[in-house]
């Protein structure tokens, strides 16, 4: 009798843990179905039309006048886009001679930007002399400070040499099209923080699957790009690759700074922002921005796989909620399927999922086979996210950084007058 009670205790025991899991994911779903209905809402995207003069400026703008490309840097130009002292770019860059050129010569093309500068964090590949010589102002960055992120640092510094009203900031792996900086120029009338999200380029059917489910998890716990209501700062996203601000408000209250210690240092910083009266602005920039960000699916897994979970910005309670959702909505349903078990609301996820990949087709420059076969990585994802937000990774560039303490508190910040510097 005693062997035939385990094995009731051990059958109801699995009884109960099977609706548990059923009852959670039904739930899980739920969050997910109406974070994608957002999708119904989204903001438009960054566009460009062409002037009277043939150059891409942003939508409803005003013309610019300027040298053509390779002209270099600190041109002549007519007060761009509603902005008296045009725009600055600020490319932050650490041994980044093998990707930096490409971008350096796009923003160098376009007429509405005033002066580039390139901030080089103490490269040892020659990173500095090619920005130089392509036409770009370097600045040399200082040894990095305690208590600071490279990124960060360099951010600072680049903004403090910008002379222009407007600053925009891009990565090195960043390749901007005619028209951009227009556009995110024209976004700060309605917003203080604009971010771009990009289109991707990946080197195979591999990678992009890989790529595509990753960036499958950051829309079933935040929604798509662009939502017309914006989230709660606790659940802003950025992305650094391409931020836009106003330089006096952005040194006026020394953001960066607030923001010094963070790894996940583009959610940081708008997450600081946004919880201190900031208006921030995550918007589709896929038609004027794409980005090459790894070179093999190895170091995608690597190196965005450490943040996405978003550690050093997300409490632990919304870490395990993000990673139940993914778990149950996601990585479930597809191990389901292998085995043979999949149940109805199985078959609904794998359903919308697959309607997912439809929509993130405009996410990649070439969308092909590995965006259709992404949904069979979602476990492997699932796998990534827990790993990275069990075990945080706190190297980057070859440095190792000491475990951050989540947003840096500072007291509360007014929102800044849009006219300011105008």
């Amino acid at each position: 009798m005693s062997g035939g009670l385990v094995r009731g205790t051990l059958v109801n025991g699995r009884l109960v843990a099977g609706r548990l899991v059923a009852g959670a994911q039904v739930v899980a779903s739920g969050v997910v179905l109406a974070r994608l209905a957002r999708g119904r809402r989204r903001l438009p995207p960054l566009t460009a039309t062409p002037s009277a003069s043939g150059s891409a400026t942003a939508a409803g703008s005003g013309t610019t006048s300027g040298a053509g490309a390779g002209s270099g840097v600190g041109r002549e130009m007519a007060a761009p886009l509603g902005s008296d002292l045009g725009i600055s770019v600020v490319v932050p860059a650490r041994n980044e001679a093998a990707r930096i050129g490409p971008c350096l010569r796009a923003v160098l093309a376009d007429p509405a930007v005033k002066e580039v500068i390139v901030v080089d964090d103490r490269s040892t590949d020659g990173t500095a002399a090619l920005a130089a010589e392509l036409g770009a102002t370097v600045v040399r960055g200082e040894p990095l400070p305690p208590g600071w992120v490279g990124k960060q640092w360099a951010l600072r510094q680049g903004v403090a040499a910008a002379r222009g009203d407007v600053v925009v900031t891009l990565d090195a792996d960043t390749r901007p099209e005619p028209g951009l900086f227009g556009a995110l120029a024209r976004a700060l009338d309605a917003y203080d923080l604009v971010s771009a999200a990009p289109r991707f380029a990946c080197d195979g059917p591999l990678e992009q699957a890989l790529h595509a489910s990753m960036l499958a998890t950051l829309v079933y716990r935040f929604g798509p790009v662009g939502p017309a209501a914006p989230l709660p700062p606790h659940r802003t996203l950025a992305n650094g690759q391409c931020l836009a601000f106003r330089r006096a408000a952005m040194t006026g209250i020394d953001a960066f700074a607030a923001v010094r210690g963070h790894l996940t240092d583009d959610v940081a910083l708008a997450r600081f922002l946004a919880g201190r009266g900031w208006r921030v602005g995550f918007l589709d920039g896929g038609a004027l921005l794409e980005v090459d960000m790894h070179d093999s699916t190895a170091e995608l897994w690597r190196e965005w796989g450490r943040s996405l979970p978003l550690a050093d910005v997300t409490g632990a309670g919304w870490r395990a909620a993000d990673l139940a959702v993914i778990w149950l909505t996601a990585a479930l349903p597809v191990l389901r399927l292998a085995a043979g078990r999949a149940t109805r609301l199985d078959a609904a996820l794998l359903a919308v999922r697959l309607l997912l990949t439809g929509a993130l087709r405009g996410s990649y420059r070439r969308p092909g086979l590995g965006l259709l076969l992404s949904p069979l990585l979602d476990p492997a994802a699932a796998v990534r996210l827990t790993q990275a937000t069990l075990r945080p990774v706190r190297e980057w560039r070859g440095r190792t950084y000491p475990a951050g303490t989540g947003l840096t508190p500072g007291g509360p910040t007014a929102r800044p007058d849009r006219n300011a510097g105008r």
